[in-house]
């Protein structure tokens, strides 16, 4: 973890806390071949020393295969899914998107003559998808012209992300998803996957992401300003200015527990800079 995941990790912990709601954790380790041994041992560890104590058991991913099958089998039950016999170059041969090039479409009356199932794709519609964000404002996609068909299987049969995250929110009771504004673009995909199922839709907000001087998010592969084992308070400290909450700088020598109190206490998301991006 770094600076951008703790930021991330406290707004949603505050404005859960602030609620008097219960703030849950969930592991998101369904890539399991890359799924490193002690990383989640290192996250979790992390959080108890910055004062980031959840509610109920850990919710994991790789546990949870057999409702992600239901719901892809449901969805291609009632046409809404498909099988997909595409490569990757195949299905990046259609027009620009907002993520890439848009999936031509190539499987979505059956799979040509001669071809195997890969994925399986959600098959979307030119119906718009709009986010009411609570940091961000108003997010509107055309699905069908900015994303197309999307994944929601992948070919080495690793359920996408996309789809069991809807799943596991539903299973969680998810009320409020607070991340980060780099997964923005993926909600209305979400809210298509949730109206299909007939799933909740939650409330969003998507805080500003972390970059460093030439606009790259933070990260381990871009040399990520690293938590200090030292002075966890100072660390939170900043996470509240960078969120825009203004503590006192009385606070900015104390421990996390003085820290998280005046946060809880004095919470506001309007007060988030209803930016994308901020340079750390």
């Amino acid at each position: 973890m770094h600076l951008g995941s703790l930021l991330a990790a406290l707004g949603s912990y505050l404005q859960a806390r602030a609620q008097g709601a219960p703030w849950l954790l969930r592991i998101d380790d369904l890539d399991t071949p890359r799924v490193k041994p002690g990383a989640e041992r290192l996250i979790v560890d992390t959080l108890l020393h910055f004062g980031l104590l959840w509610d109920g058991e850990v919710f994991r991913q790789s546990t949870r295969g057999d409702a992600y099958a239901y719901a892809i089998n449901r969805l291609k039950r009632q046409n809404q899914a498909f099988d997909c016999g595409c490569t990757r170059r195949e299905a990046q041969a259609g027009s620009a998107g907002i993520e890439g090039p848009v999936y031509p479409g190539t499987c979505r009356v059956g799979l040509p003559e001669g071809r195997t199932a890969r994925s399986i794709r959600f098959r979307v519609n030119d119906e718009p998808v709009q986010v009411d964000d609570l940091v961000q404002g108003v997010c509107r996609q055309r699905l069908a012209q900015d994303i197309g068909d999307f994944v929601i299987r992948r070919a080495d049969g690793i359920t996408a992300y996309q789809l069991a995250t809807v799943i596991d929110d539903e299973a969680q009771g998810i009320t409020e998803v607070v991340r980060g504004a780099d997964l923005l673009s993926s909600t209305p995909r979400q809210i298509a996957i949730q109206k299909a199922l007939c799933s909740p839709t939650p409330v969003y907000a998507h805080l500003p992401v972390l970059v460093d001087e030439e606009g790259d998010k933070l990260g381990k592969s871009t040399g990520a300003l690293a938590l200090e084992a030292g002075a966890p308070g100072q660390q939170l400290f900043k996470c509240l200015e960078l969120l825009g909450q203004c503590p006192p700088a009385s606070l900015c020598q104390t421990s996390v527990h003085p820290v998280l109190r005046w946060a809880t206490e004095n919470w506001s998301i309007q007060r988030v800079p209803r930016l994308a991006q901020l340079r750390a």
